[in-house]
């Protein structure tokens, strides 16, 4: 599966260098990176080309504009007349979206029933029904394969994408930590293709990732609901109750991570690789927590390692003069007016 990030990843990098050469340093590195993400996904987890990949992404892209528009007003009464406008467009791309998803299922189904070989990607396994809904114990209908195709497609590349991002930017602003990821990479991995059977030995690559993770965490909020009354302390809380998890106020919180909470520090990893010194267990949650915790986390670690290599092997990274820092949730925690960053070739 990591050799399929390869391709993708490598095609990204030559069109950055096809800029340089004709005089383009600067890169939207958000948006590529994004882009590259999703094609991966869709590759890695559902066998789609390019261009079928990249069709539900941007529906799948507009429809969480569109519903974090419209999302703001949750539990006011008769709020979903405030948006009719928004929530008619939030319909009639899930209804697009489900289409385009029913319409690969369905091609799917078609070669396995002439006897083609099931793909083990995440889609074959869910068709195959060796995923099955542990509540009623049976296969997957086609409804449910839908929802999990777009739940893992949204979510699968959308978080990976944003890591990536915040983690050049952070680079960018601290060159010695590009410079000894460059060494690690050598050392681990050397100058030739990459060993995925290595990627775990990149000690100093994990610890960024987990820093930036807790910086700048992507999914910026966790969601549950009580299913009966829980005791807090004096405070009850009612069964039924929808409760926000604030998981970037936690990873910012001085009285868990101390007073260089806001100091980008990998090396808090060093000697605590799961939770960096915080000093509550529940204190950092990048991949959520419970049953419910993020089944791409393995994936995403996978791929971000196989990238953040493949991108600091060829270049070095500035930041640009234009970039304006101003991280915003649509959903996720992204910068709003991009990331544009001045590329070298090392």
């Amino acid at each position: 599966m990591a050799s399929l990030m390869v391709e993708p990843t490598t095609k990204m990098l030559d069109q950055w260098a096809a800029l340089i050469n004709s005089g383009y340093p600067e890169i939207d590195v958000e948006r590529e990176i994004t882009t590259t993400a999703g094609e991966i996904i869709a590759r890695t987890s559902f066998g789609l080309s390019y261009q079928n990949g990249n069709k539900v992404f941007e529906k799948l892209r507009a429809m969480q504009i569109t519903l974090f528009n419209s999302n703001r007003y949750v539990g006011v009464p008769f709020s979903k007349w405030m948006c009719p406008k928004k929530n008619l467009e939030a319909k009639r791309l899930g209804k697009e979206i489900d289409q385009l998803l029913l319409s690969i299922i369905d091609a799917r189904k078609k070669s396995l029933d002439i006897g083609t070989s099931p793909q083990k990607d995440l889609l074959g396994l869910l068709m195959e029904g060796s995923l099955v809904d542990g509540r009623s114990g049976k296969s997957l209908t086609a409804r449910e394969l839908v929802d999990e195709c777009k739940t893992f497609f949204f979510g699968g590349h959308e978080t990976t994408a944003l890591a990536l991002t915040w983690t050049l930017l952070l680079l960018a602003m601290y060159p010695d930590w590009q410079n000894q990821l460059r060494d690690e990479i050598k050392q681990v991995i050397g100058d030739g293709e990459i060993d995925f059977t290595k990627l775990a030995d990149l000690k100093k690559m994990g610890w960024v990732m987990k820093e930036v993770l807790r910086l700048y965490s992507p999914a910026p909020n966790a969601q549950r609901q009580a299913r009966e009354d829980i005791k807090v302390d004096d405070l009850v809380i009612p069964n039924g109750t929808n409760i926000w998890i604030d998981v970037v106020a936690m990873h910012h919180d001085p009285t868990l991570w101390g007073d260089d909470v806001n100091e980008f520090k990998p090396e808090r990893f060093k000697d605590d690789h799961l939770y960096g010194g915080c000093k509550h267990k529940m204190g950092f949650l990048p991949f959520g927590f419970g049953g419910r915790m993020c089944v791409g986390k393995n994936l995403t670690m996978m791929e971000y390692k196989v990238i953040v290599t493949l991108m600091l092997t060829r270049f070095s990274f500035s930041l640009s003069s234009n970039y304006r820092h101003s991280p915003s949730i649509l959903l996720s925690l992204r910068p709003r007016y991009g990331l544009p960053l001045l590329v070298k070739p090392l």
